[in-house]
């Protein structure tokens, strides 16, 4: 795959940061698993995501924030969390 110019690097930059902000770990999962796919190369910084075990990570924590946000009170707790984690993921 060819090599991602300065627009289309700012355009994902833009794109993966703004979407962290809303599901940090489904974020985190989609992207690695297009770059294990083979579907995207991801920037050296990124390439992280695509280790298997980044994936078993990201995917629990994905599972525990969709059923965090179903209980009520936990889903509270659960942003409260969070938001001290998706701003620092989301600049990254």
């Amino acid at each position: 795959m060819p090599e991602l110019d300065l627009p289309q690097l700012i355009a994902l930059a833009a794109v993966l940061g703004f979407a962290s902000g809303i599901r940090l770990y489904a974020v985190l999962l989609i992207a690695g698993l297009m770059g294990y796919a083979g579907w995207v190369d991801l920037p050296g910084g990124l390439a992280v995501l695509q280790h298997p075990w980044v994936l078993m990570a990201s995917g629990l924590m994905f599972v525990v924030e969709f059923f965090a946000d179903k209980i009520p009170g936990v889903d509270s707790v659960w942003d409260a969390i969070q938001t001290f984690v998706r701003i620092p993921a989301g600049a990254a």
